[in-house]
Protein backbone atom coordinates (compact mmCIF):
# COMPACT_ATOMS: atom_id res chain seq x y z
CA UNK A 1 0.00 0.00 0.00
CA UNK A 2 1.34 3.49 -0.97
CA UNK A 3 0.47 5.95 2.08
CA UNK A 4 2.61 9.03 0.19
CA UNK A 5 -0.41 9.40 -2.52
CA UNK A 6 -3.93 10.48 -1.03
CA UNK A 7 -6.58 10.05 -3.71
CA UNK A 8 -9.82 11.57 -3.90
CA UNK A 9 -12.03 10.40 -3.88
CA UNK A 10 -10.89 8.12 -1.01
CA UNK A 11 -12.67 4.30 -1.40
CA UNK A 12 -12.95 2.09 2.10
CA UNK A 13 -12.95 -1.39 1.86
CA UNK A 14 -15.03 -3.50 4.28
CA UNK A 15 -13.20 -6.64 4.79
CA UNK A 16 -16.47 -9.01 4.77
CA UNK A 17 -15.82 -8.38 0.99
CA UNK A 18 -19.40 -7.17 0.32
CA UNK A 19 -19.37 -3.78 -0.06
CA UNK A 20 -17.97 -0.91 -0.98
CA UNK A 21 -17.64 2.74 0.69
CA UNK A 22 -16.77 5.78 -1.44
CA UNK A 23 -16.15 8.66 -0.21
CA UNK A 24 -16.16 11.99 -2.40
CA UNK A 25 -15.82 15.52 -1.19
CA UNK A 26 -19.51 17.64 -1.24
CA UNK A 27 -21.00 14.33 -2.12
CA UNK A 28 -20.89 12.35 0.73
CA UNK A 29 -21.10 8.64 1.53
CA UNK A 30 -22.04 5.97 -1.28
CA UNK A 31 -22.34 2.34 -0.27
CA UNK A 32 -21.61 0.10 -3.22
CA UNK A 33 -22.91 -3.62 -3.59
CA UNK A 34 -19.51 -5.39 -4.97
CA UNK A 35 -21.05 -9.01 -5.54
CA UNK A 36 -17.44 -10.01 -4.23
CA UNK A 37 -17.71 -13.94 -3.16
CA UNK A 38 -19.33 -14.51 0.18
CA UNK A 39 -17.02 -16.91 1.51
CA UNK A 40 -13.55 -14.55 0.99
CA UNK A 41 -12.47 -11.70 3.24
CA UNK A 42 -9.75 -8.79 1.80
CA UNK A 43 -6.84 -7.44 3.57
CA UNK A 44 -5.18 -6.35 0.48
CA UNK A 45 -6.21 -2.84 -1.73
CA UNK A 46 -4.60 -0.53 -4.24
CA UNK A 47 -5.93 2.53 -5.62
CA UNK A 48 -3.45 3.48 -8.43
CA UNK A 49 -5.93 5.91 -9.54
CA UNK A 50 -9.24 7.79 -9.36
CA UNK A 51 -10.72 4.88 -11.17
CA UNK A 52 -9.02 1.95 -10.36
CA UNK A 53 -9.28 -0.20 -7.79
CA UNK A 54 -7.52 -3.57 -6.87
CA UNK A 55 -7.98 -5.67 -4.05
CA UNK A 56 -6.68 -9.00 -3.37
CA UNK A 57 -7.78 -11.47 -0.08
CA UNK A 58 -8.52 -15.32 0.67
CA UNK A 59 -8.76 -18.74 -1.31
CA UNK A 60 -6.81 -17.14 -3.98
CA UNK A 61 -9.28 -14.19 -4.86
CA UNK A 62 -8.58 -10.87 -6.46
CA UNK A 63 -10.88 -7.62 -7.66
CA UNK A 64 -11.05 -5.07 -9.88
CA UNK A 65 -12.93 -2.02 -10.78
CA UNK A 66 -11.86 0.77 -13.14
CA UNK A 67 -15.20 2.66 -12.18
CA UNK A 68 -14.68 3.93 -9.18
CA UNK A 69 -16.42 0.87 -7.59
CA UNK A 70 -19.27 0.72 -9.59
CA UNK A 71 -19.01 -2.26 -10.66
CA UNK A 72 -16.30 -5.64 -9.96
CA UNK A 73 -14.32 -8.78 -11.87
CA UNK A 74 -13.90 -11.33 -9.54
CA UNK A 75 -10.93 -13.51 -10.57
CA UNK A 76 -9.41 -16.74 -8.53
CA UNK A 77 -5.77 -17.17 -9.90
CA UNK A 78 -5.61 -20.64 -11.37
CA UNK A 79 -3.70 -22.72 -8.98
CA UNK A 80 -3.75 -20.65 -6.12
CA UNK A 81 -7.03 -21.40 -5.17
CA UNK A 82 -6.14 -21.93 -1.42
CA UNK A 83 -3.68 -18.78 -1.11
CA UNK A 84 -4.16 -15.88 0.98
CA UNK A 85 -3.01 -13.05 -1.01
CA UNK A 86 -2.91 -10.12 1.89
CA UNK A 87 -0.66 -7.84 0.01
CA UNK A 88 -1.50 -5.79 -3.71
CA UNK A 89 0.63 -3.51 -6.05
CA UNK A 90 -1.17 -2.33 -8.38
CA UNK A 91 0.33 0.20 -11.38
CA UNK A 92 -3.08 0.48 -13.63
CA UNK A 93 -5.88 -1.68 -15.19
CA UNK A 94 -3.25 -4.19 -16.77
CA UNK A 95 -0.64 -4.86 -14.09
CA UNK A 96 -0.70 -5.76 -10.62
CA UNK A 97 1.44 -7.59 -8.23
CA UNK A 98 0.00 -9.91 -5.74
CA UNK A 99 1.81 -11.32 -2.50
CA UNK A 100 0.62 -14.98 -0.87
CA UNK A 101 1.23 -15.61 2.79
CA UNK A 102 2.66 -19.01 4.10
CA UNK A 103 5.14 -21.03 2.88
CA UNK A 104 5.90 -21.58 0.20
CA UNK A 105 5.83 -17.98 -0.14
CA UNK A 106 4.91 -16.65 -3.45
CA UNK A 107 5.14 -13.57 -5.56
CA UNK A 108 2.84 -13.33 -8.47
CA UNK A 109 2.42 -10.64 -11.35
CA UNK A 110 -0.03 -9.98 -14.20
CA UNK A 111 0.15 -7.46 -17.01
CA UNK A 112 -3.09 -8.03 -18.86
CA UNK A 113 -5.89 -7.05 -16.39
CA UNK A 114 -5.69 -10.57 -14.10
CA UNK A 115 -6.18 -12.68 -17.11
CA UNK A 116 -3.23 -14.56 -16.37
CA UNK A 117 -0.87 -14.44 -13.60
CA UNK A 118 3.12 -15.40 -13.48
CA UNK A 119 5.22 -16.39 -10.68
CA UNK A 120 7.80 -13.82 -10.31
CA UNK A 121 9.03 -15.12 -7.14
CA UNK A 122 8.99 -18.09 -4.41
CA UNK A 123 11.05 -19.35 -1.85
CA UNK A 124 10.51 -22.79 0.56
CA UNK A 125 12.63 -22.20 3.97
CA UNK A 126 11.28 -23.02 7.48
CA UNK A 127 9.22 -20.07 8.90
CA UNK A 128 8.71 -18.30 5.67
CA UNK A 129 5.92 -15.68 6.04
CA UNK A 130 5.78 -12.77 3.64
CA UNK A 131 3.98 -9.90 5.38
CA UNK A 132 3.75 -6.56 3.38
CA UNK A 133 4.85 -4.88 -0.14
CA UNK A 134 5.89 -1.01 -1.18
CA UNK A 135 6.71 0.58 -4.38
CA UNK A 136 8.76 3.93 -4.75
CA UNK A 137 7.48 3.87 -8.67
CA UNK A 138 6.79 1.52 -11.55
CA UNK A 139 10.35 -0.02 -10.79
CA UNK A 140 11.58 0.00 -7.40
CA UNK A 141 9.77 -1.67 -4.78
CA UNK A 142 10.76 -3.97 -1.60
CA UNK A 143 8.84 -6.60 0.85
CA UNK A 144 9.69 -7.83 3.75
CA UNK A 145 8.41 -10.88 5.74
CA UNK A 146 8.98 -12.58 9.51
CA UNK A 147 12.30 -13.19 11.26
CA UNK A 148 13.38 -16.55 9.64
CA UNK A 149 16.87 -18.54 10.34
CA UNK A 150 19.87 -17.67 8.35
CA UNK A 151 22.83 -19.69 8.03
CA UNK A 152 24.85 -20.69 11.81
CA UNK A 153 24.12 -17.47 13.10
CA UNK A 154 21.83 -18.65 15.38
CA UNK A 155 19.51 -15.72 15.45
CA UNK A 156 16.52 -14.80 13.49
CA UNK A 157 16.94 -11.89 10.93
CA UNK A 158 13.62 -9.85 8.96
CA UNK A 159 13.63 -11.20 5.49
CA UNK A 160 13.79 -9.08 2.92
CA UNK A 161 13.55 -8.93 -1.12
CA UNK A 162 13.77 -6.25 -3.47
CA UNK A 163 13.20 -5.41 -6.89
CA UNK A 164 14.19 -2.91 -9.25
CA UNK A 165 12.09 -3.77 -12.49
CA UNK A 166 8.63 -3.51 -11.31
CA UNK A 167 8.28 -6.53 -9.79
CA UNK A 168 9.30 -9.24 -12.70
CA UNK A 169 12.18 -10.34 -10.74
CA UNK A 170 13.56 -9.89 -6.82
CA UNK A 171 16.75 -10.26 -5.37
CA UNK A 172 17.30 -11.02 -1.76
CA UNK A 173 18.94 -8.18 0.35
CA UNK A 174 22.45 -8.49 2.01
CA UNK A 175 22.31 -9.98 5.90
CA UNK A 176 23.41 -6.55 6.96
CA UNK A 177 20.84 -5.05 5.27
CA UNK A 178 18.28 -7.48 7.23
CA UNK A 179 18.36 -6.46 10.80
CA UNK A 180 17.57 -9.59 13.46
CA UNK A 181 14.76 -9.52 15.34
CA UNK A 182 14.96 -7.87 18.65
CA UNK A 183 13.23 -10.46 21.13
CA UNK A 184 11.64 -13.96 20.74
CA UNK A 185 8.26 -13.01 19.68
CA UNK A 186 8.68 -10.37 17.34
CA UNK A 187 6.91 -10.24 14.07
CA UNK A 188 5.33 -8.44 11.57
CA UNK A 189 1.22 -8.00 11.16
CA UNK A 190 0.63 -9.15 7.96
CA UNK A 191 -2.48 -7.10 7.62
CA UNK A 192 -2.94 -4.92 4.85
CA UNK A 193 0.52 -4.02 3.54
CA UNK A 194 0.88 -0.85 5.22
CA UNK A 195 3.69 -1.69 7.77
CA UNK A 196 6.48 -1.40 5.12
CA UNK A 197 7.09 2.20 3.24
CA UNK A 198 9.73 3.28 0.80
CA UNK A 199 11.01 6.39 1.45
CA UNK A 200 12.64 9.79 -0.53
CA UNK A 201 15.63 9.89 2.45
CA UNK A 202 19.50 10.28 1.50
CA UNK A 203 20.89 8.28 3.80
CA UNK A 204 17.45 5.33 4.09
CA UNK A 205 16.17 3.09 1.74
CA UNK A 206 12.53 1.81 3.63
CA UNK A 207 11.43 1.97 6.75
CA UNK A 208 8.90 -0.89 8.29
CA UNK A 209 7.72 -2.01 11.93
CA UNK A 210 7.00 -4.23 13.83
CA UNK A 211 5.02 -5.79 16.48
CA UNK A 212 4.27 -8.63 18.85
CA UNK A 213 6.82 -8.87 22.23
CA UNK A 214 8.47 -5.53 20.79
CA UNK A 215 7.27 -3.32 18.57
CA UNK A 216 10.10 -1.38 17.01
CA UNK A 217 10.78 0.74 13.44
CA UNK A 218 13.69 0.00 11.22
CA UNK A 219 15.41 2.12 9.05
CA UNK A 220 17.53 0.37 6.27
CA UNK A 221 20.03 1.79 5.21
CA UNK A 222 21.06 3.07 1.54
CA UNK A 223 23.81 0.99 -0.35
CA UNK A 224 26.77 2.14 2.01
CA UNK A 225 24.49 3.43 4.97
CA UNK A 226 23.83 2.26 8.17
CA UNK A 227 20.85 1.14 9.17
CA UNK A 228 19.30 1.84 12.31
CA UNK A 229 16.29 0.75 14.65
CA UNK A 230 14.27 2.03 17.56
CA UNK A 231 11.68 0.87 19.35
CA UNK A 232 8.12 2.48 19.35
CA UNK A 233 6.20 3.23 22.64
CA UNK A 234 2.99 1.99 21.51
CA UNK A 235 0.88 -0.82 23.01
CA UNK A 236 3.36 -4.24 23.10
CA UNK A 237 4.19 -7.27 24.95
CA UNK A 238 2.21 -10.09 23.86
CA UNK A 239 1.63 -11.60 20.21
CA UNK A 240 -1.72 -9.51 19.44
CA UNK A 241 -0.16 -6.72 20.20
CA UNK A 242 2.15 -3.85 18.33
CA UNK A 243 2.30 -1.85 15.07
CA UNK A 244 0.00 -2.13 12.48
CA UNK A 245 0.62 0.45 10.02
CA UNK A 246 3.54 2.86 9.19
CA UNK A 247 3.11 6.34 7.23
CA UNK A 248 6.21 8.31 6.62
CA UNK A 249 6.62 11.84 4.48
CA UNK A 250 9.88 10.11 3.59
CA UNK A 251 12.13 12.01 4.80
CA UNK A 252 12.08 11.88 9.19
CA UNK A 253 8.63 12.08 10.06
CA UNK A 254 7.38 8.69 10.95
CA UNK A 255 3.57 7.83 12.38
CA UNK A 256 2.86 4.40 13.80
CA UNK A 257 -0.78 3.35 14.25
CA UNK A 258 -1.99 -0.51 16.20
CA UNK A 259 -2.90 -1.66 19.86
CA UNK A 260 -3.84 -5.21 19.99
CA UNK A 261 -6.50 -6.92 17.41
CA UNK A 262 -8.08 -8.47 19.81
CA UNK A 263 -9.37 -5.63 21.90
CA UNK A 264 -10.58 -3.77 18.73
CA UNK A 265 -12.34 -0.80 20.37
CA UNK A 266 -9.26 -0.35 23.36
CA UNK A 267 -7.92 3.56 22.15
CA UNK A 268 -4.48 1.89 24.53
CA UNK A 269 -1.38 3.36 24.00
CA UNK A 270 -2.47 2.54 19.87
CA UNK A 271 -0.79 5.36 18.00
CA UNK A 272 2.62 7.32 18.29
CA UNK A 273 4.37 9.94 16.03
CA UNK A 274 8.57 10.96 15.38
CA UNK A 275 10.04 13.48 13.72
CA UNK A 276 13.42 12.81 14.17
CA UNK A 277 13.60 9.10 13.09
CA UNK A 278 12.41 7.73 16.55
CA UNK A 279 14.77 9.54 19.03
CA UNK A 280 11.48 11.27 20.41
CA UNK A 281 8.38 10.38 20.34
CA UNK A 282 4.82 11.74 20.74
CA UNK A 283 1.37 10.66 21.23
CA UNK A 284 -2.42 12.89 20.84
CA UNK A 285 -4.20 13.73 23.55
CA UNK A 286 -6.87 12.13 22.15
CA UNK A 287 -6.29 8.60 20.67
CA UNK A 288 -8.11 7.10 17.50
Amino acid sequence: MNFKKIIKPIFLLLFTGFFVFTYAQKRGVQLLNTGAPNNVSFRGMCIPDDNIIWVSGSNGTVGKSVDAGKSWTWITVKNFETNDFRDIQAFDANTAIIMAVGNPAYILKTKDGGASWNVVFTKNMEGMFLDAMDFRNDKEGVCVGDPIAIGNAGRKFFFIIKTIDGGDTWEQEPLYKMPPAQAQGEGIFSASGTNIVMLNHPEFDYAFVSGGTVSNIYLIGKDGKKSKGAQIPINQGVETTGTFSLASDGKKKFYCIGGDYKLPHSTYDNFYWTKDEGKKWASPNTAP
